[in-house]
């Protein structure tokens, strides 16, 4: 379904005029056809499963199995020719993410894992081969991943070189792959991580809600459409303690001086 996706997003890439929504972010008419055509296969492929999507169901539904959809992340990238942009799907139980899917069809990379249990590490994987978090310590030659609304991290000083990729799934996989020590982001929508929330645990990697509430389990009858969930993914727990204070701040509620 997703590979069925991309293969028509790819000849849109980079081509397609955007248009701003009301929170200044992008949207295409691409994005809108690859929400419709997923939410159409759901539906007919499980007719019992609810959906949550970017661009038309914002509620979260009753039923037990539920499907949350970004169509594209990454649109700007996608709009501008950037090659890092997504598709992702998150398949949640009574409201908690159990498997996920990202499609990155320009690198031809496709990440699935599945997430059941603390104890289960070995459920990830990119193209079919295993993938598993880096496990040596954050040093100068090691990569972190930030987005573009959480520079203000680096008035502290940093462990590890920096990079900014355009696409929140994309961003926090990289610690699902063994790429960077973590990566945080400031502001992202439940359809920016519900598909990569379970992939990058089995990976071996440790998610951190950085708002005041936990994120999961998602709760019916609520509208998502405006809500942020500051996260902060590392690859090993024992690094926690570390990062943590340096990036906290963002998940802070903003005060008036």
């Amino acid at each position: 379904m997703t590979q069925q996706v991309g293969e028509r997003l790819l000849t849109e890439f980079g081509v397609v005029q955007p248009t701003s929504k009301s929170d200044g972010s992008l949207v295409t008419q691409s994005d809108q056809w690859a929400d419709q055509f997923l939410r159409q296969a759901i539906a007919k492929a499980f007719p019992d499963h609810g959906v949550l999507s970017e661009e038309a169901e914002h509620i979260f539904p009753s039923n037990n199995w539920c499907w949350i959809i970004d169509p594209i992340d990454g649109t700007t990238n996608f709009a501008r020719g950037v090659p890092i942009w997504g598709i992702s799907l998150g398949l949640l139980y009574q409201g908690v993410p159990v498997f996920g899917c990202v499609h990155i069809p320009s690198l031809q990379q496709t990440f699935h894992g599945f997430w059941a249990a603390p104890d289960q590490k070995d459920g990830a994987f990119c193209n079919q081969v295993p993938i598993h978090t880096r496990t040596d310590a954050p040093a100068s030659n090691q990569f972190f991943s930030l987005c573009a609304r959480s520079l203000s991290v680096l008035q502290n000083p940093f462990p590890c070189k920096i990079r900014m990729l355009g696409s929140a799934s994309y961003n926090l996989l990289t610690v699902a792959h063994g790429i960077t020590i973590g990566a945080v982001e400031a502001t992202p929508k439940i359809w920016d991580i519900a598909g990569v929330w379970p992939i990058v645990q089995a990976a071996g990697g440790t998610w951190v809600a950085l708002g005041t509430e936990p994120i999961f389990p998602l709760v019916v009858g609520q509208n998502y459409s405006q809500i942020p969930y500051p996260t902060l993914a590392v690859s090993q727990a024992q690094w926690i303690e570390q990062f943590v204070p340096l990036v906290q701040s963002i998940g802070q509620p903003q005060t008036e001086p």
